[in-house]
């Protein structure tokens, strides 16, 4: 049974509040908006990457997805090696690659929001698939690895070394 108008407008909306960790959790911008960028290539026991490789790892999945859903083109990525960063980074990379992950979330939520799109329908080029269920994998993406990032920040912050 299809949805009706309000509740395709509901779900878009919730949907979008998923993707921005809005409502429920803590969002990727609180969490990175005062990183204690000399940590950002630290590890901790228990978390096996730093915070810039979770960063740039949030920024590539997204990405993908992205080109996912919009190129009939698409070509998949090598899992792990096209969706980690190799090495450390500096504060100007880093701060690069948040903006571009904001970007891309935007232009993820553009795309949610845009009422000509049909949600539930087979993606072109992958039929097996929908745009609901790659906002869906993108929102627990970002909420999983958020937790992390928020996680290394209280660690960060509470020892200077």
């Amino acid at each position: 049974m299809p949805l009706n108008q309000i509740e395709t407008q509901v779900l878009r909306k919730h949907l979008i509040e998923s993707l921005s960790g809005e409502k429920a959790h803590i969002t990727f911008d609180r969490v990175v908006a005062d990183f204690p960028l000399e940590a950002i290539n630290k590890k901790v026991p228990g978390i096996p990457h730093s915070p810039w490789f979770l960063v740039e790892h949030m920024r590539r999945a997204q990405r993908d997805i992205i080109d996912f859903i919009s190129s009939p083109d698409y070509r998949e990525m090598r899992w792990p090696e096209d969706y980690w960063p190799v090495g450390d980074t500096d504060k100007s990379t880093w701060n690069q690659c948040i903006d571009s992950f904001i970007t891309d979330r935007k232009e993820l939520i553009r795309i949610v929001e845009d009422n000509s799109i049909n949600l539930f329908a087979p993606i072109a080029h992958a039929p097996d698939y929908t745009i609901f269920r790659e906002i869906i994998i993108m929102a627990n993406h970002h909420s999983y690895h958020t937790g992390q990032l928020l996680y290394l920040k209280r660690v960060f912050k509470s020892d200077p070394t």
